[in-house]
């Protein structure tokens, strides 16, 4: 059997790092290692090319308005075009929060100012004038699978979608793109933005699984994830078999107990957070 080899360009590691953003890396490298899949992590800082056609999965995280701009020229100038090609070339692609306003158009400051983004995605941020903060539950559509997402978002850009994108899901609790037509990210060929931190891919095993199977299918003709064969109950391992199932029952309560918190904050008001 081919040795599979999962390559992850985990992009401005140091910079773009909020709420701890760089768990998603490693439960992308944890859930391919269900597998047999090994994983090779290769931090895209700034002044580092990007190898073409050897990336399986991008990531991109969040940074506050002082490390966006501490990237943001090798960003458009020196990475951009090459990410272009990638997404459009299917890819799989994560980007968090900044990383989602800077696929886009361009992004709008408090101060007024336009900041021109790659334009990979067919979106567009402005200044809102309170932030969308606290834990937000949507329900997810991907090609057809359908899933609950969960994370916590704290952004004040609100994002609206064109024609050549989907969102990621629809707002069941919480702000979503712009806390007013109940989207969610958005979703471009392998590519997948969304506001949501917590980090994103350890709360959510379903969506890890959907960026692994994307980025290696792309440049494995047929290739798909199998289910993980793991314990459904791993106590008394040695008299319980051993089921395929996507999630381990630890990862299904650890889901269900943020799902729940969510869902008893449903009527309460959250706290705004106005710009002057």
């Amino acid at each position: 059997m081919k040795k599979i080899i999962l390559n992850i360009g985990y992009l401005y590691p140091t910079l773009m790092n909020l709420y701890g953003d760089r768990g998603n890396v490693t439960a992308l490298s944890y859930r391919a290692s269900l597998r047999g899949i090994e994983t090779n992590v290769i931090p895209l800082r700034p002044g580092d090319k990007i190898p073409k056609k050897k990336i399986h999965v991008f990531f991109m995280g969040g940074g506050q308005d002082k490390e966006q701009t501490l990237i943001y020229k090798d960003f458009i100038n020196l990475k951009g075009q090459i990410l272009k090609d990638e997404i459009e070339s299917g890819t799989a692609f994560l980007a968090v929060c900044g990383g989602y306003q800077l696929l886009g158009h361009s992004y709008e400051v408090f101060n007024g100012e336009k900041i021109k983004g790659i334009g990979a995605l067919d979106v567009y941020t402005e200044a809102g004038k309170n932030r969308s903060i606290g834990n937000i539950l949507i329900d997810a559509d991907l090609y057809g699978k359908k899933f609950e997402v969960i994370g916590f978002e704290n952004h004040g850009g609100r994002t609206f979608l064109g024609k050549t994108v989907k969102p990621l899901g629809k707002v069941i609790i919480g702000g979503g793109n712009n806390a007013s037509d109940g989207t969610e990210g958005a979703v471009y060929k392998n590519t997948i933005a969304t506001y949501l931190h917590g980090p994103i891919l350890p709360k959510n095993p379903l969506l890890t699984d959907f960026l692994i199977e994307r980025g290696l299918s792309n440049y494995n003709k047929g290739f798909t994830l199998d289910s993980v064969k793991i314990l459904k109950n791993e106590k008394n391992t040695a008299k319980k078999p051993v089921v395929s199932s996507p999630v381990s029952s630890i990862e299904e309560i650890a889901f269900s107990s943020v799902r729940e918190i969510i869902i008893s904050e449903k009527n309460k008001k959250r706290e705004l957070f106005k710009r002057n």
